[in-house]
C-alpha cells in the first residue's frame, strides 16, 4: 500500500489527469523558450518580450466572466479536451510561421492570442476538476503533488526546449514537439472517467456571470491570498527578461536560457515534494508572508547577478518561495469554495495569476525599456517586499491563518 504521502495517486483519474498536465506543461514550457528566443532574435527590443506576455494575458481578461461559467455549466473534462486540441493547433501554426521566408513577430503575437484564449478556458476547468478526482481528506496531498508534477514539467520543458532549439538551429522542431505533446495530453484526458461540472441548468444571467467576482470580493481569505500573489509576482516578474540576461548579460545562449528558465521550477519542485511529505501544520499565514518577502529579496539578488551560478541560485530561491504561496493560495481557494462555484471562482483566481505572470511579463518588458533591464528587476523585487507589508496590514485574516484544512478554513457549502 502507498504511504500517506502518495495518497492522491491511489485514484486512477488523478493519475490520468496529472499525465495530461505533465504533457501539456512540457509542451507549453518548451514552446515558451522558443518563442522568447525567436522574438528577441527578431527584434532585439525588451518591449517585444513584454508583448509576448500581453498577447496571452488579454484573452484572460476579455473572457474572464465566461470561462469560469463554462467550467461550471459544461462537463469539465470535455472543456479541457477542446482547449488542448486548440493548443495543439496553435503549436502547429507556430511551426508553420517558421517556414516563412520573411519571418515576422506579428503572426507570432496573433497565434499567442489564440493560445491565451484556449488557456483562459482550460484553467478554470482544470482547477475546478481536481477536487472531484480525490476525496476531500486527500485534497491537500493532491495540491502538493499537482504542483510537484507541474514544476517538474517546468524544469524539464525549458531545458529541453533550449536544447532542441540549439540542436535543430531553430524553433520549428520545438513547436512541432509541443503540438505532439498537446495531443498526448488529449489522449490522457480521454482516459479520465470522472464526470463533473455539468451543474448549471438554468438560463445564464448576469448574476451568474459575476458570481465568482462577488464571492472573492466578500471572502477576505481568498481575496487576500490572490491579491498578495498577484502584486508580488507582477512586480517581481524577472522571468520575462531572461532572454536578455542569457544573451547580453550572462552570455549563455539558448541552452543557458533553457537552464535559467528551468531553475525557478527546480526550486518549486523541491519545495512541493517537501510539502507533500511534510505539509504545513501550523502558522500557514505567517509562513506565506515570509516566503513572499523572500521571493522579493531573491529577485533583487538575481537582478544584480553577473555570474551564471549566482543567477541560478537566486532563481532557485524565487521558485522555492513562490511554491509556498501557490500551495497556500490554491488550498485556501478550493477548500473555501463550494463545488458548484469552483469554476467561476477559479476563473477569477486565474485572472489574478495571469496578471501576475503574463501581465507581469509586459510590465517587466516595459520597465526594462524605460529604465534598463537590471533596474527593472531590482525595483520589482523591492516593490514585492513593499506589497508584503501592505497586504499583511490590509488582510489580517490571512495573516492569522494557522492550519490548512477544511475545518479550520470553514468552507462554505451553499452555492451562490
Amino acid at each position: 500500500m502507498q504511504s500517506e504521502a502518495g495518497a492522491a495517486f491511489r485514484y486512477p483519474d488523478f493519475r490520468f489527469f496529472q499525465s495530461a498536465r505533465l504533457f501539456a506543461t512540457l509542451g507549453f514550457q518548451m514552446q515558451g523558450v522558443a518563442v522568447g528566443w525567436q522574438v528577441y532574435a527578431l527584434t532585439r527590443e525588451p518591449i517585444h518580450l513584454g508583448y509576448v506576455g500581453l498577447a496571452q494575458f488579454l484573452p484572460a481578461i476579455g473572457f474572464a466572466l465566461i470561462t469560469g461559467h463554462a467550467a461550471d455549466r459544461f462537463e469539465r473534462r470535455r472543456v479541457l479536451v477542446a482547449c488542448h486540441l486548440v493548443l495543439a493547433a496553435c503549436s502547429g501554426a507556430l511551426w508553420l510561421s517558421t517556414r516563412s521566408p520573411h519571418p515576422s513577430v506579428w503572426p507570432i503575437y496573433a497565434i499567442l492570442v489564440a493560445v491565451g484564449s484556449a488557456r483562459a478556458f482550460a484553467g478554470p476547468a482544470s482547477q475546478a476538476l481536481v477536487p472531484n478526482l480525490v476525496p476531500a481528506e486527500h485534497f491537500s496531498n493532491a495540491v502538493a503533488w499537482s504542483s510537484s508534477i507541474w514544476h517538474v514539467a517546468t524544469v524539464a520543458g525549458p531545458a529541453l526546449g533550449g536544447l532542441l532549439y540549439a540542436w535543430a538551429a531553430g524553433a520549428g522542431a520545438v513547436f512541432a514537439t509541443a503540438a505532439l505533446l498537446e495531443l498526448a495530453a488529449v489522449a490522457s484526458l480521454l482516459a479520465v472517467k470522472t464526470r463533473a461540472g455539468s451543474r448549471e441548468k438554468r438560463p445564464t444571467s448576469w448574476s451568474d456571470l459575476v458570481a465568482g467576482v462577488h464571492y472573492v470580493r466578500t471572502h477576505p481569505l481568498i481575496l487576500g491570498a490572490i491579491t498578495l500573489d498577484m502584486f508580488a509576482v507582477l512586480l517581481g516578474g524577472a522571468v520575462a527578461l531572461l532572454p536578455i540576461y542569457a544573451r547580453d548579460i550572462l552570455h549563455t545562449g539558448p541552452v543557458g536560457l533553457g537552464i535559467l528558465r528551468s531553475m525557478p521550477a527546480v526550486g518549486a519542485t523541491a519545495t512541493a515534494v517537501f510539502l507533500a511529505y511534510r505539509p504545513l501544520r501550523r502558522r500557514a499565514g505567517p509562513t506565506l508572508f515570509a516566503c513572499v518577502a523572500a521571493f522579493g529579496v531573491a529577485t533583487v539578488i538575481f537582478g544584480v547577478s553577473r555570474t551564471f551560478t549566482v543567477a541560478l541560485l537566486a532563481l532557485f530561491a524565487i521558485g522555492a518561495s513562490d511554491m509556498v504561496s501557490v500551495f497556500v493560495r490554491h488550498t485556501v481557494v478550493q477548500l473555501t469554495t463550494p463545488d458548484a462555484m469552483r469554476g467561476r471562482v477559479s476563473a477569477v483566481n486565474l485572472v489574478f495569476i495571469g496578471a501576475s505572470n503574463e501581465l507581469g511579463e509586459f510590465e517587466s518588458g516595459l520597465t526594462a525599456a524605460w529604465l534598463g533591464t537590471v533596474p527593472a528587476v531590482v525595483l520589482g523585487g523591492i516593490g514585492t517586499c513593499l506589497v508584503v507589508l501592505l497586504c499583511a496590514w490590509r488582510f489580517p485574516e490571512l495573516r492569522r491563518v494557522d492550519r490548512l484544512d477544511a475545518a479550520a478554513l470553514q468552507p462554505v457549502e451553499a452555492a451562490s
